[in-house]
C-alpha cells in the first residue's frame, strides 16, 4: 500500500546541506504494526514526517496505492493527509482550550461532517479510549496519558487507512504507556500503524515489523509477523468544510481564550477610534473654514478699505493726502498702511498684547475707560470687551507702562524694548464688531519712529560680502562711522589670509514698496573684549554674527515715506465711485477684498487633500502596527492553526476560520465604539471634545470606517495565513514550537 524506493530527504540551512535520511527502501501493508527505532538523530522522525506527508522529499519515489507522489505540490500533500493519514504526536498537538469532545470533533468538522452527524461516533470513540467521564473537560486539565488518549481518539475518528505516531509514549509513565500501546494495537487490525520510538522494549511484543535506522539509513527491516497483503487501502471519505462549521470554529476561537479576545478587541477598538478621530478633526477644520476668508498680505479685509499707490510709483505728499481726505465718501486715510497689516507687540511682565498700530487722529469715537493721550508716550488700546485682561484685570492695564518689543522678523519678537508707552485710554467693542482684533492708537511721531522697524519686518535683506550673498542680522549703532560696518571677528575666516578690514560690503533691501542698496566698507571686527567699545551695545553673546552700521545709514535703508496707503470709506456701496475719483487724482486704487481668498474654496480643497493623504497614511501605518501587535497576540494560536493544517485543513480553510475570528472581534469592538460615541452624544458620558468631533461624523463615515476595519482584518488574516503556509507543515510547526 505504501512503498518507498531510494527515497532521500535533505535540509538546506544558510547554504549548508544536512541529511535527514538517505536511499530508504521500504514497503508497508495494511494491517501492519510497524515500529521504527534508532538513536536520536538517526532520521526516524524525519522518515515518519515524509510518510505522513508533513514533509517533502528530494530524491527517489514514494508510492501510495501504486501512485507516484514525487510530483506532489503542498496542496496534493494536504489532500493526501486528508485521505490517508491520521497523526498522533509526541507533544499531543491538542487544543488546550477545547474540551475532549471538541478536540475529537475538530477533525470531523474540518473534513466536512455536520455537527449533528458525528455526536454518536465521537462519544463511541471517546468511550473506547476510556475518557467518557472527561468528555466535557478541557484538555489543559488532563494528565499526559489522558491527553495521549485524546490524540488517539482524534486519529481513530478520522478513519484513515494509515495512523502514524511519533514517540506516542515518550512523555508517559509506564502504566499510561502500556495503555496507549494496547489501544494502538487494537486500532492496527485493519489499518497500517507506523510508530516511531526509541524504546523498542515497549513495542516489540505488538510489532509485526521492526525497522531500525542509523545515521539516516535503514540497517534492519525485520518482518516479525506476516500479514495479509491488501492490494490497496480504502481512502477516507471527506467533504470540504461547510460554511457553518467555519463559523462555528471561528466563533469558538474568538471567545475560548479571554485574554486573547480582550487584547484583539483593544487593538481593533484603538484602530477604529484613531481613524475616526483623525477624520472628524479634518472634517471639523473643513467646516470651520467654509465661511471664512483670509489674505496672505492683509490682516484687515474690511469692505470699506481701499488700497492705493501712485501711478508714477512715487511716495505720497501731505498735499496729496489733503486732496484725498476732501473726497465726499472718504472717512479717513491711513498713511502707513503697513501698520494695519503688520503687527506690534507690547508687554509688561507676563502680560502682553499683539495688534496693529494706527494714527490717534483716526480714533473718532473716544474711549470707554480712561482718557485720550496728551503726549507722544501715551496711547489708546482698542480691544474686545470680552478679553480676559479687560474683564478681570483692567486695573493692571489702564495707566500702566508697557514696552514696545523689538521685531525679529515677521510676527516674531524679542524681549528687547524699543520704546516705553503708557496706556491712558481703552476703547472696547462687542464680539459682533470684530474678531478679537487689537489696535494701538499712537501719535504720528511714534508712527514715524516705527516706520523703519515695520519696513525692515516686511523686507528681504541680503548682504553681499566676500563675493557671495549672506543673510545676517543687521543693527544700527551711533558708535559706527557713516559709510562703514563693524562685523563679528569670526567673519574673517571667510576671507583669504583672514584679511577682512577694508573689504567691501553691500546691503540690499527689497519689499513690495521699494528697493534700496547701500555700499559700505568693513573697518573693524568685534570680539567679546572690544564689543561695547566698537558698537556701544551690551550683551555680546546675544549679538554674535550681527553686522552693525551707522544709524543714519540704517535709516536710509528702512526709514522711507509712504508708498502705499489705505482709504476707509463711509459707505461701501459707493466704493466704486470713490475709486474712480482716486484714479482721476493719478492714483491706482484697489479694494482690499479683491485680495481675499475664500477659505471655503481654497482651504477646503487643501484640507480635503491633506485629509485623504493623512487618512491613507494613517490606515497604512495602523495596518502594519496592528499586524505586528495582532501577530504577537496570535502567536499563541500559531500552534492551533498549524495543527489544523496537520489535521488536513487547507490554506483556504485556515484563512476562512481566521477571517471569521478577526471579523467577529473587529465587529464587536466597532459596535462598542459606536455605543460609546452614542453615550457621549447623549451626554451620558461627559467628554466635550469627543462630542464636538462626533458632530462631524455621519452615516457614510461610520459605514466607510467599518468597511476599512473589515478590510484591514481581512488583510491581516491573509498575511498571517500565508506565513503559516509558506513552508511544509512540519517545518512550520517546528518553527513555532
Amino acid at each position: 500500500m505504501l512503498k518507498l524506493k531510494n527515497v532521500s530527504k535533505f535540509y538546506y540551512n544558510k547554504g549548508i546541506i544536512a541529511t535527514g535520511f538517505t536511499k530508504v527502501n521500504l514497503e508497508l501493508k495494511i494491517g501492519e504494526f510497524v515500529v521504527i527505532t534508532g538513536e536520536s538523530g538517526s532520521g526516524k522522525s524525519t522518515l515518519l514526517n515524509v510518510i505522513s506527508g508533513l514533509d517533502s522529499y528530494e530524491e527517489g519515489e514514494m508510492y501510495v496505492n501504486g501512485q507516484e507522489t514525487s510530483h506532489y505540490s503542498e496542496k496534493d500533500f494536504e489532500d493526501y493527509r486528508r485521505k490517508y493519514i491520521a497523526n498522533i504526536f509526541q507533544s499531543f498537538n491538542l487544543i488546550n482550550s477545547y474540551t475532549v469532545y471538541q478536540n475529537v470533533e475538530l477533525v470531523l468538522l474540518l473534513n466536512g461532517y455536520k455537527k449533528h452527524e458525528v455526536k454518536k461516533k465521537i462519544l463511541k470513540i471517546i468511550d473506547e479510549v476510556g475518557l467518557t467521564k472527561f468528555k466535557n473537560t478541557k484538555v489543559s486539565k488532563l494528565s499526559g496519558g489522558q491527553k495521549q488518549r485524546v490524540a488517539i481518539a482524534r486519529a481513530m475518528v478520522k478513519e484513515t487507512p494509515i495512523i502514524v505516531a511519533d514517540e506516542p509514549t515518550g512523555n508517559l509513565d509506564t502504566e499510561s504507556a502500556k495503555e496507549v500501546i494496547e489501544i494502538l494495537k487494537r486500532v492496527a487490525k485493519n489499518k497500517l500503524v507506523v510508530v516511531v520510538t526509541h524504546n523498542i522494549e515497549q513495542m516489540e511484543q505488538f510489532a509485526t515489523r521492526i525497522v531500525k535506522m542509523h545515521d539516516g539509513r535503514i540497517i534492519q527491516n525485520t518482518e516479525i509477523k506476516k500479514v495479509k497483503n491488501e492490494p490497496q487501502a480504502e481512502e477516507s471519505k471527506y467533504h470540504n468544510i461547510s460554511i457553518f462549521n467555519k463559523y462555528r470554529l471561528g466563533t469558538r476561537n474568538t471567545f475560548n481564550i479571554k485574554s486573547k479576545f480582550l487584547l484583539l478587541f483593544a487593538v481593533f477598538f484603538f484602530i477604529s477610534a484613531a481613524i475616526l478621530a483623525e477624520y472628524s478633526s479634518f472634517q471639523m477644520s473643513e467646516e470651520e473654514t467654509k465661511e471664512s476668508g483670509y489674505s496672505v498680505g492683509f490682516r484687515d479685509l474690511s469692505e470699506k478699505r481701499i488700497l492705493m499707490n501712485k501711478k508714477d510709483r512715487t511716495s505720497f505728499t501731505d498735499e496729496e493726502y489733503e486732496q484725498i481726505k476732501k473726497l465726499s465718501n472718504v472717512d479717513y486715510v491711513v498713511e502707513d498702511d503697513v501698520f494695519i497689516d503688520g503687527g506690534v507687540s507690547i508687554a509688561k511682565g507676563e502680560m502682553s498684547f499683539y495688534g496693529s498700530m494706527l494714527d490717534i487722529n483716526n480714533l473718532k469715537e473716544g474711549v470707554n475707560y480712561g482718557r485720550m493721550p496728551e503726549n507722544d508716550d501715551e496711547i489708546v488700546l482698542e480691544i474686545n470687551e470680552e478679553h480676559y485682561y479687560i474683564k478681570e484685570r483692567i486695573d493692571e492695564v489702564l495707566n500702566k507702562t508697557f514696552s514696545i518689543q523689538k521685531s525679529q522678523g515677521l510676527n516674531a519678537w524679542t524681549n528687547e524694548s524699543v520704546r516705553e508707552i503708557t496706556i491712558v485710554g481703552i476703547r472696547t467693542y462687542s464680539n459682533e464688531e470684530n474678531n478679537y482684533e487689537i489696535k494701538f492708537y499712537v501719535s504720528k511721531n511714534i508712527l514715524n519712529e516705527f516706520r523703519s522697524e515695520m519696513n525692515k519686518n516686511y523686507s528681504t535683506l541680503k548682504i553681499f560680502m566676500n563675493n557671495k550673498y549672506e543673510q545676517y542680522t543687521l543693527e544700527p549703532s551711533d558708535s559706527v562711522p557713516s559709510g562703514t560696518a563693524v562685523v563679528d571677528d569670526e567673519f574673517k575666516y571667510q576671507f583669504k589670509n583672514y584679511k577682512i578690514k577694508n573689504q567691501p560690503l553691500s546691503i540690499n533691501v527689497e519689499n513690495i514698496y521699494y528697493k534700496e542698496q547701500l555700499n559700505l566698507s568693513i573697518t573693524n571686527t568685534y570680539t567679546k573684549s572690544n564689543f561695547k567699545k566698537l558698537t556701544g551695545k551690551d550683551k555680546y553673546d546675544t549679538n554674535r554674527y550681527t553686522i552693525f552700521i551707522n544709524t543714519n545709514d540704517y535709516n536710509s535703508l528702512f526709514n522711507k515715506p509712504s508708498y502705499q496707503s489705505s482709504v476707509y470709506v463711509k459707505d461701501e456701496k459707493q466704493i466704486e465711485e470713490t475709486m474712480n475719483q482716486l484714479e482721476n487724482l493719478g492714483i491706482n486704487p484697489k479694494k482690499v477684498t479683491d485680495f481675499r481668498v475664500n477659505q471655503g474654496e481654497i482651504y477646503q480643497r487643501i484640507i480635503k487633500i491633506i485629509k485623504v493623504v493623512v487618512t491613507i497614511v494613517l490606515i497604512i501605518v495602523l495596518f502594519f502596527i496592528s499586524y505586528l501587535i495582532i501577530r504577537i497576540i496570535l502567536k499563541s494560536r500559531n500552534i492551533y492553526y498549524t495543527t489544523l493544517r496537520m489535521l488536513g485543513a487547507t490554506y483556504k480553510n485556515v484563512r476562512r476560520i481566521l477571517d471569521i475570528e478577526l471579523f467577529i472581534n473587529s465587529t464587536l469592538s466597532y459596535i462598542v465604539l459606536l455605543l460609546f460615541i452614542y453615550c457621549v452624544k447623549q451626554n451620558v458620558i461627559h467628554l466635550e471634545y469627543i462630542a464636538k468631533l462626533s458632530e462631524f461624523l455621519h452615516l457614510k463615515e461610520y459605514v466607510l470606517m467599518y468597511v476599512i476595519l473589515i478590510l484591514m482584518s481581512r488583510l491581516i488574516s491573509i498575511k498571517f495565513a500565508r506565513k503559516l503556509f509558506k513552508n511544509t507543515a512540519i517545518n512550520t510547526y517546528n518553527e513555532e514550537v
